[in-house]
């Protein structure tokens, strides 16, 4: 892996990627959205409460049929934890006092059925916590099961972080073969100093046919390639990254990727979003 230094909104970052990348003097502008992407979907959380003829609350933790959300996940994820105002949306985890029926709750979206899409850019303005044990996620997942169950049908992580690791994010893939002959391939981006807590980073991830990349601030850390990724369900060589998802917000807590909290994690914690911007290629 290569590493790129640039110095980015007053705060020095690392960039692990795979890619032959250059970097000049000129710091790019981390709202910017390049020429040839249209604006086809957003919520800039204006008003006081979700809209939710764009969003879907996801409730409980996920039992019978995937209990811990198939990660060991501890939270149980509630209406009341996500909330919006001010411009932008919250999503809090909290732990809750002893004889509550969980230790912890959170809240989790999605807009499945309200915004399903193939191929686009992605732009996600958030500021993220921290802490042992505390697990924010941006991602898109199937919209159907075109090639089988997870992941045959694909999973496009936009933006994950681990809250012990307060400095540092990944986009990730997984495809391969349904549960448990699923793979996955990534890259991480990691700032030299300061950490995602410290102010708001724009999360992008532009999706084309046989090609996606992930840039933080509009900065380029990782390109994945159809000789990248491939499904049991298909002999197409995009696929399962050539059919509908939709996108999910979470903050988890616990699971298999973090861990547990401990007597060092603050509580609670909030994901803040101050907006989600989905674009499209235009025609040329």
């Amino acid at each position: 892996m290569r590493t790129l230094t640039v110095l980015l909104t007053g705060l020095l970052l690392i960039v692990g990627t795979g890619c032959d990348n250059s970097v000049n003097d000129t710091t790019p502008d981390p709202e910017a959205t390049p020429a040839g992407w249209s604006l086809v979907w957003s919520d800039e959380f204006d008003g006081e409460t979700l809209d939710e003829s764009k969003w879907e609350v996801q409730l409980g933790d996920g039992c019978p049929d995937l209990c811990g959300w198939g990660n060991g996940e501890f939270q149980s994820y509630q209406r009341e934890n996500v909330s919006v105002g001010d411009g932008v949306l919250t999503i809090t985890a909290r732990q809750n006092v002893a004889g509550s029926d969980t230790s912890y709750t959170s809240a989790r979206i999605r807009t499945l059925g309200k915004g399903d899409w193939t191929y686009g850019r992605f732009e996600i303005k958030a500021k993220l916590p921290t802490g042992q044990g505390i697990w924010p996620a941006i991602w898109l997942l199937f919209s159907e099961d075109t090639y089988g169950g997870w992941a045959a049908s694909g999973e496009i992580d936009i933006m994950e972080a681990i809250g012990s690791e307060p400095g540092e994010v990944f986009g990730t893939l997984h495809y391969g073969g349904e549960f448990p002959d699923n793979v996955f391939s990534g890259e991480e981006f990691q700032l030299a100093g300061g950490t995602f807590e410290d102010d708001f980073f724009v999360f992008t991830t532009e999706w084309e046919e046989g090609e996606i990349r992930w840039y933080v601030n509009n900065v380029l850390y990782q390109t994945q390639t159809a000789e990248d990724w491939y499904t049991t369900g298909s002999d197409d060589p995009n696929a399962p990254f050539n059919h509908d998802f939709h996108m999910i917000l979470n903050v988890a807590v616990g699971g298999n990727l973090p861990g547990a909290p401990d007597a060092t994690t603050p509580f609670p914690q909030t994901m803040q979003v101050d907006y989600v911007r989905v674009y499209e290629r235009t025609a040329e």
